[in-house]
């Protein structure tokens, strides 16, 4: 029996998470559970699952749930303090890391601390403090496992050659909802519109940053650190159809791939469970039905925010969070429909090119990053608002 913490237990991936727990009940059991603050569909959870530690972000949502839960045995927590306690929960084996953003960092961090194994789906948190988090992993022994579908397929594929004999990763990109859109077009897009992935069921931040391309930046960041290899031999190409998750190429010319139905309970089973595979996890893949795959080369004029990954790469130390919280804003502020969809990327670059990378050594030397970009982003917003007398 596997015992299993989890952050982000009412987003997407947390819920995916629960449902591959319920499935394989002789297999895991939730020990504590961390969300935001949706109590009613929090309560449900506990009540289903019973973990002995819940975290919610707000004191009065936890106040809320202390008398809806009243006849269970579960002691509930409100902000970091208690992300933490959930993070780090005695009886867990492995931490599952789905908050989305840079708040997942702490936590994530107080569970490395604690010598728990990592199931990780929130990119930021490599993408702000990679070379940290990685550091520290190897100094406690503490694996990380990816869920991500794209970083799973490398995992996988990775056991086909040795390190030494790797050429590049290939990352694949579904190219969003406005791949086939013309430039001139991408200026009227809406939320709505960019809500729409035409393949995947993810959360609303994650679905928009699909739609421009950073979702694939972030990954690019998070792939770098997690299978320690440089940026330039990671690449990225678009593969509409979402069925190849991603490839190795090695040395000698070969391509690993790992295929699948674009369905996360898959990576998240994997993760749990290796390096044994559980039955019936996820669809099987009818090769013949889906009759063609194709791919394309990521157009980094039309979306820039994948480039603007890499430059942050480049730059080193503390761009990748500048990057990743200027990101978090201006998305914010589109699905506030107080910015437009090319505004994402022009509050993102404007950002950048106003910070002066320094070493990440700590834990507040990355939050210290994360919020001098948001404030600078708010305030890059705010001049392009006030400039244009509309949407900017």
């Amino acid at each position: 029996m596997k015992n299993i913490s989890l952050l982000g237990s009412t987003g997407s991936i947390g819920q995916s998470t629960l449902s591959v727990v319920e499935k394989f009940p002789d297999r895991f059991r939730v020990v504590s559970l961390a969300a935001g603050n949706n109590v009613d569909l929090l309560e449900s959870q506990i009540r289903r699952f019973r973990p002995a530690l819940v975290s919610v972000i707000d004191p009065s949502s936890a106040e809320k749930l202390k008398l809806r839960c009243a006849d269970l045995n579960v002691r509930i927590f409100s902000g970091v303090e208690g992300m933490i306690r959930v993070a780090a929960a005695e009886e867990a084996h492995i931490t599952v890391s789905a908050i989305v953003g840079t708040a997942g960092l702490v936590p994530t961090m107080a569970a490395i601390s604690a010598g728990k194994d990592i199931a990780l789906a929130n990119k930021e948190v490599l993408v702000t403090a990679g070379e940290l988090v990685m550091a520290q992993c190897r100094s406690l022994g503490v694996k990380i496992f990816p869920v991500d579908s794209e970083h799973s397929a490398i995992f996988q594929c990775l056991h086909a050659g040795a390190d030494r004999d790797i050429r590049r990763l290939i990352l694949t990109a579904s190219g969003g909802p406005f791949r086939s859109y013309a430039a001139k077009d991408l200026a009227r897009v809406t939320p709505g519109q960019a809500l729409k992935h035409p393949n995947w069921s993810m959360g609303r931040k994650i679905t928009i940053d699909s739609a421009t391309l950073m979702n694939k930046g972030l990954e690019v960041i998070e792939a770098r650190w997690l299978f320690d290899i440089t940026h330039g031999k990671i690449k990225v190409l678009v593969h509409p159809q979402s069925i190849i998750h991603s490839m190795v190429e090695y040395q000698d010319g070969a391509i690993v791939a790992q295929l699948g139905m674009p369905d996360m309970k898959g990576p998240i089973a994997y993760a749990l469970s290796y390096p044994e595979r559980l039955e019936g996890v996820s669809p099987a893949l009818d090769l013949a039905s889906v009759g063609t795959l194709t791919f394309e080369e990521p157009d980094t004029d039309r979306f820039p925010c994948l480039a603007y990954a890499y430059k942050s790469l480049e730059a080193g130390g503390s761009m990748p969070a500048v990057l990743s919280a200027a990101n978090e804003v201006a998305v914010k502020y589109f699905l506030d429909e107080k910015i437009g969809y090319p505004d994402i990327a022009r509050t993102i670059i404007r950002t950048m090119d106003a910070h002066t990378p320094y070493p990440i050594k700590n834990v507040d030397d990355a939050l210290k990053a994360d919020l001098w970009a948001r404030q600078e982003a708010e305030r890059i917003i705010r001049y392009q608002v006030q400039g244009q007398g509309t949407r900017a």
